[in-house]
């Protein structure tokens, strides 16, 4: 098999009660605003998309306003899914390098992606007891893959997110772009800044440096 997969595999079921969940009370009034402003808008707790039977898992911060809150699917139809799509599909994970809606044709194989928070958060802002309440979802996510999984945070809060579900010290694991962590069970995390617009504006992330990323994840998972 190669560091891809050998295809799309059967989707997860979805986390029992997520889209209906409102257990962090900002976050759910919140989201209640959004829909009266934009009632086309998913404005929901938003599930994972990919692979059922991943080798990657993409770990982000939340949905953004426009973006995965308005479509329902992560890092689709926002600027800070550019960057991501453009690479997955560079290096195999996706059949295209657009993610526009969630019901075009795109795939992802041998790949999921998910978040951290899986509501919207005011000013893309969770706060740390939210995080805290929506690890359960990721927790169950994680334990959910296989062994010898390649785990990809983007961003020091999903880092932590994937430490916290694991029930990892966190001073154990710097965070760090580019910086690769050995986890049970032979499973790695790898660390990158998150795809946003003000990190890619800014040069702090670069296409090369992300494609990096990829790269070292790629060559883990074809000598694991």
């Amino acid at each position: 098999m190669n560091a891809r997969g050998a295809g799309r595999g059967e989707a997860q079921p979805r986390l029992p009660g997520l889209t209906e969940c409102r257990r962090c009370p900002r976050l759910a009034g919140f989201l209640d605003e959004v829909r009266k402003r934009h009632p086309s808008y998913h404005a929901r707790p938003v599930p994972a998309f990919g692979d059922g039977r991943p080798r990657l898992l993409i770990v982000g911060l939340a949905p953004g306003m426009h973006g995965a809150n308005r479509t329902g699917r992560p890092f689709t139809g926002d600027y800070a899914g550019i960057l991501l799509y453009e690479t997955l599909h560079r290096f195999g994970w996706s059949t295209q390098p657009e993610s526009v809606t969630a019901d075009d044709p795109l795939e992802l194989r041998g790949c999921r992606i998910t978040n951290a928070v899986k509501c919207l958060p005011p000013e893309n802002k969770p706060e740390p007891v939210e995080v805290k309440t929506c690890n359960g979802y990721l927790q169950e996510e994680l334990n959910a893959l296989d062994e010898r999984v390649a785990i990809l945070a983007l961003g020091q809060v999903a880092h932590s997110a994937v430490l916290s579900a694991f029930a990892l010290r966190k001073a154990e694991f710097t965070f760090g772009h580019g910086a690769e962590h050995a986890l049970a069970h032979g499973r790695r995390l790898f660390d990158s800044y998150h795809c946003s617009r003000y990190n890619t504006q800014t040069k702090r992330l670069t296409a090369a440096m992300f494609e990096a990323v990829f790269a070292r994840i790629a060559a883990h998972l074809e000598s694991a």
